[in-house]
């Protein structure tokens, strides 16, 4: 006898895009409150263990030469003669060496050097206290790719639509070959798919973004769930401070519609999901009242405010019940084809003190050494300025920040810019001082996922191209503290 398994794969479909028009703003705040659905035998954590990884992504493209600046003397001399074009002061986009910072070199080639600006001081404190560290021309690859391999690739070999905004984030997030523009699934979502709790309170807080929509918190069963700076996302046109389902019309309707039994499955799933997004919401507004108010000050800037808010929910892990969690905030901004002088340096001061603020809140609630944070962004950029700023490129510089980070070092490779030759068209670039990368997302991530306690057994359900990496000759990478 065949049983049809059409309605489970709708079901499984109406799930997913009803969530997806939540996120996108056309059904309102509903499906937006929603976490994962079903249960999943969860990757299991030590009784009483947490962790909770938060990934900070700097949309359009962020500059790592104004970043991380090349400051010694032959790298220095590349950097400003490929970022000092033109006869108009205001439009060289090279920074004064006088201005910089130098950070210690460990983990750097011999007479190798980078800098921060004065935006940076704060991420320069930490990495000399060896709470952060820089990992070297990461980005997004199909496979472990030379200049010659780039130059002879044939279809498949490199990542498609390169140097494309929507298509290189979503690959960043998403962590699939085909995960260009349109990938539904994203590798901090499969992580949270391997830590959902069977307990259906703490399963829907596996994965929480403070940002909006990001391929990079969907799972296969996990969706993420929605928080604002201020906390849950309130059920538009219900007043839940007299009740949880309201007052008047609205309570008497919604009432009438969730304490029906409908016959149609969409009708039974729209009334399940509908309860669970008000019982969440009291949930999480619960618990965020009920937990002490930590001292720590942050900005009033958006990064800020998101990251403040998963602070609170971090303060509050105990309340909803996880072990595990994933963050996502963002900044945008950093698509700078001009204006770079004169924007870059206030949004890494955003970055800088946000990232500053919540590395000091997750001391002063004892689990510094529980949270990792980790900067990404969709590519890095060229090298050779375009007039008044710099053009979309590839590989990139990103900072690791925590209590149990290796930190004070550089990770990966150093890409060498020791001529102007090499630092525009050499062996580590791929045309204009675009970096070809030395490391992949998939081999950061997969970092990232051993710290948070995936089995070597299960990457391949969250990074199913790692293997194409971790291959003999290719150490593994190395960002945490050994026991």
């Amino acid at each position: 006898m065949h049983i049809s398994k059409l309605e489970s794969l709708q079901r499984r479909e109406f799930l997913r895009r009803t969530a997806a028009l939540g996120l996108a703003g056309t059904a309102g705040n509903l499906a937006l409150s929603l976490a994962g659905i079903g249960e999943a035998a969860a990757q299991s954590a030590p009784s009483g263990d947490y962790k909770a990884l938060v990934c900070v992504f700097l949309y359009g493209g962020n500059d790592h030469d104004n970043t991380f600046v090349p400051y010694d003397t032959n790298s220095y001399a590349s950097y400003e003669t490929l970022r000092n074009v033109g006869d108009v002061l205001d439009k060289r986009i090279h920074l004064p060496k006088s201005g910089l910072t130098s950070l210690s070199t460990n983990g750097l080639p011999s007479g190798r050097q980078y800098a921060v600006q004065a935006a940076m001081r704060s991420m320069a404190t930490l990495y000399e206290a060896k709470n952060m560290g820089i990992l070297l021309n990461v980005g997004p690859l199909v496979k472990p790719t030379t200049r010659d391999d780039y130059n002879n690739a044939k279809t498949g070999d490199l990542p498609p639509k390169l140097f494309s905004h929507n298509d290189q984030f979503s690959l960043w997030q998403s962590g699939l070959i085909e995960g260009a523009e349109g990938a539904t699934q994203g590798w901090g979502g499969r992580l949270g798919d391997l830590f959902l709790s069977s307990d259906t309170k703490s399963s829907h807080f596996t994965c929480i973004n403070a940002a909006g929509n990001a391929v990079f918190m969907s799972g296969q069963k996990v969706l993420p769930y929605q928080v604002t700076s201020k906390g849950a996302v309130s059920i538009s046109s219900l007043n839940t401070s007299t009740g949880v389902y309201g007052i008047g019309d609205c309570k008497t309707a919604l009432g009438t519609l969730l304490n029906t039994s409908p016959s149609h499955w969409m009708e039974q799933e729209w009334a399940r999901m509908m309860k669970s997004s008000i019982d969440n919401q009291q949930i999480v507004t619960n618990s965020l009242q009920t937990t002490p108010t930590f001292t720590t000050t942050f900005g009033n800037d958006s990064l800020s405010a998101q990251l403040q808010i998963v602070a609170r929910l971090i303060q509050a892990r105990s309340n909803l019940a996880v072990k595990r969690q994933v963050f996502f905030v963002s900044l945008g901004g950093f698509d700078l084809h001009d204006n770079l002088i004169a924007n870059h340096s206030g949004l890494l001061q955003k970055v800088n003190d946000a990232m500053n603020s919540f590395y000091k809140a997750t001391v002063q609630l004892g689990v510094a050494d529980k949270v990792t944070t980790f900067t990404a962004s969709d590519f890095g950029r060229t090298l050779s300025s375009n007039g008044d700023g710099s053009d979309h490129g590839w590989g990139s510089h990103h900072m690791v920040m925590g209590g149990e980070v290796d930190g004070g070092k550089f990770w990966g490779t150093a890409p060498d810019l020791s001529n102007l030759e090499k630092a525009l068209d050499g062996p580590d670039t791929v045309g204009q001082g675009r970096l070809l990368p030395s490391t992949s997302v998939d081999e950061f991530a997969a970092a990232l996922a051993r710290w948070m306690g995936v089995e070597d057994t299960d990457l391949s359900t969250v990074l199913p191209n790692l293997t194409r990496f971790e291959i003999p000759g290719r150490g593994k990478l190395a960002l945490f503290k050994t026991a």
